[in-house]
Order: structure tokens, then C-alpha cells, then sequence
């Protein structure tokens, strides 16, 4: 007799969907996979993307989300969140209602402001909503160094400073390093308490469409499945760094990070 599946952790992903399918909600879903969960998608934004850049996005109606979500978290056990995508200032008010629903559920927050081509995903409030409204609710944010720039208000801050500027409002920080040009990648952890990791992995050449929902969805991921967030970040990077090794060029811009395995379904 068939035994049934065990039980695989949800994670509530609230993000935007890219129709190139190298960011945003597909590389939720395809990373959660890869730990073993199960996502539940619901969707923020609409954009108009490909691997080069985005050209154009729209925020959905703040009622569609919640009736997204909303219908989730009365159907099924919420064992960790991840947001992406937000784009809008009534966005981060929705995920803040949401949140009183679970109040015990680690989330995880990439405070998404700029696609991998450079071009913007929300209006530079929105940057200041996360960082004085979502962070205190989050259990972690996963900015790299241009959005934590963005976020701390230093332009030409380093991530030591961000984070100093940062931290008051987070319990953990992980600022990752990959807009550099150093030979190692240097992707640090900053906690409320005082204390700092840092994790290094070698500069892989190219450009990369979807690293950061990647990394942030698989960590969203280990910490549903109850692993320690130290341990959870290390887990995350390291899946992550092996995904853009084996990246793809589908289209003519950014190489797009291979979640799952060419014979996964096989």
C-alpha cells in the first residue's frame, strides 16, 4: 500500500510575477521545491520584464492580494513567509494585516527595489516603508548592497554602515556582496545582538537574473523546515551560489539561475 507524502512546510510567498520566469514568483516556487516545501503563491505585481531589464510594472489591488492570501492561510499551515516584490506603500500596509494572522511565522523580507538590469519596482517610499514598518516585523531582510544603500539613505554607504544605520529596526540583516568586483563575494550577517557572520564564495562570472528571489525563497524555505537561521543562512547561500554555477541564457540578457535539476520530473 502507498504510504502518503509526508508532510512538506508551506511558504506563503508574496511576491510580483515575471514573465520571463527568471525572478519573481517562479523562482519561489522552483527554489521551495528544491528544500522540499510547498509555495503558495500570491501575487503583488504584474511587471513587464525580460532577462535584460523591466520596462513597466502594476501593482494589484490591495483587495486581490488579501483575498489571495487570506484564502491560504484559512486552507493551510503557514510555516514561514517570504516577500519579494511589494512595489507600492498600500502594499506594505497589506502584508502588515497579513502578518497579524501569523504571528508567530518567520518572515523573511527582499526588500525588492530594482530589477537585475537596473530598473526601478517601486517609488523610493516604498524603500522607506520597509525599512520603518516591515523590517520590525520581519525576521530577516536579504537587501544586497545597492538596495541597502537605497534602504539606510547612504548612497555610498558600506555594508558596515548600512547595517549600523539598519539594524535598528531588524533583528537580522544578511547583506549580500554580488554587485562587487573583489575576486571572493563577501555576503554579511548582521544581527540585533551584536554579533556578525560572514560567509565568502568565489566571484562567478556574469550576470544573474533571479539570485536574490532565489536566495531569499530558499531561506524562507530552511527556516519552515526548523532549521537555525545561521545555519538556514549558510544553507541558503551555498544552494543559491550552486544555482548560478549552473545558470542558463535563455534569453539576450542575464544568465538565469537553474533551481531544479534538468531531471527532476523524470
Amino acid at each position: 500500500m502507498t504510504q502518503p507524502n509526508p508532510f512538506k512546510p508551506v511558504v506563503l510567498c508574496l511576491s510580483g510575477h515575471d514573465p520571463s520566469g527568471g525572478a519573481g514568483l517562479q523562482a519561489d516556487i522552483e527554489a521551495l521545491i528544491a528544500q522540499g516545501c510547498h509555495a503558495a503563491p500570491t501575487v503583488t505585481a504584474l511587471t513587464v520584464q525580460d532577462t535584460v531589464d523591466v520596462s513597466d510594472f502594476r501593482v494589484l489591488d490591495r483587495e486581490w492580494v488579501l483575498a489571495q492570501a487570506n484564502k491560504v492561510i484559512s486552507d493551510m499551515p503557514i510555516s514561514a513567509v517570504k516577500l519579494g516584490m511589494l512595489g507600492s506603500v498600500e502594499m506594505v500596509d497589506t502584508v502588515l494585516e497579513l502578518m497579524q494572522r501569523l504571528p508567530d511565522t518567520p518572515l523573511v523580507c527582499d526588500p525588492v527595489l530594482r530589477a537585475g538590469g537596473g530598473g526601478s519596482l517601486g517609488k523610493d517610499d516604498v524603500g522607506f516603508a520597509i525599512r520603518e514598518r516591515l523590517f520590525p516585523a520581519a525576521a530577516i531582510a536579504t537587501p544586497n548592497l545597492p538596495e541597502a544603500r537605497i534602504l539606510a539613505e547612504l548612497p555610498d554607504g558600506s555594508a558596515d554602515e548600512c547595517a549600523e544605520k539598519l539594524l535598528p529596526h531588524i533583528r537580522h540583516l544578511l547583506i549580500t556582496g554580488g554587485h562587487g568586483d573583489e575576486a571572493e563575494i563577501h555576503n554579511r550577517l548582521y544581527c540585533a545582538d551584536g554579533s556578525q557572520h560572514d560567509f565568502t564564495c568565489p566571484r562567478l562570472p556574469g550576470s544573474y537574473h533571479g539570485s536574490g528571489c532565489t536566495l531569499a525563497s530558499t531561506l524562507a524555505g530552511r527556516l519552515a523546515l526548523g532549521e537555525e537561521l545561521v545555519s538556514a543562512v549558510r544553507s541558503a547561500l551555498d544552494y543559491t551560489w550552486r544555482t548560478l554555477r549552473d545558470a542558463e541564457q535563455p534569453g539576450h540578457g542575464q544568465y538565469v539561475p537553474r533551481r531544479l535539476p534538468l531531471d527532476f520530473c523524470s
